[in-house]
């Protein structure tokens, strides 16, 4: 995926899934499996990118990547609740 894409990609995602967890704090209906996993994703994230930038894999796309599908994951499966 060209990496103009996956930003675009990557921050509209992320501003849907702040937006939706946002609203089920308000509402009160936001599982504590719902926090645990908005911390274990980014820590997750982190570990993956950083263990590749480690190797020398110096691909700004190949870094990104386990943003970007985490948030889009996020995304798709918050609009289902």
């Amino acid at each position: 995926m060209p990496l103009p894409l996956m930003m675009a990609q990557l921050t509209f995602a992320s501003m849907e899934t702040i937006a939706r967890r946002s609203l089920m704090m308000a509402r009160g209906t936001c599982s504590p499996a719902e926090y645990r996993r908005m911390v274990r994703e980014k820590v997750r994230a982190v570990q993956i990118s950083g263990s590749r930038a480690a190797r020398g894999q110096t691909n700004f796309a190949a870094l990104l990547t386990p943003f970007h599908s985490r948030a889009t994951g996020n995304a798709k499966r918050l609009r289902r609740k």
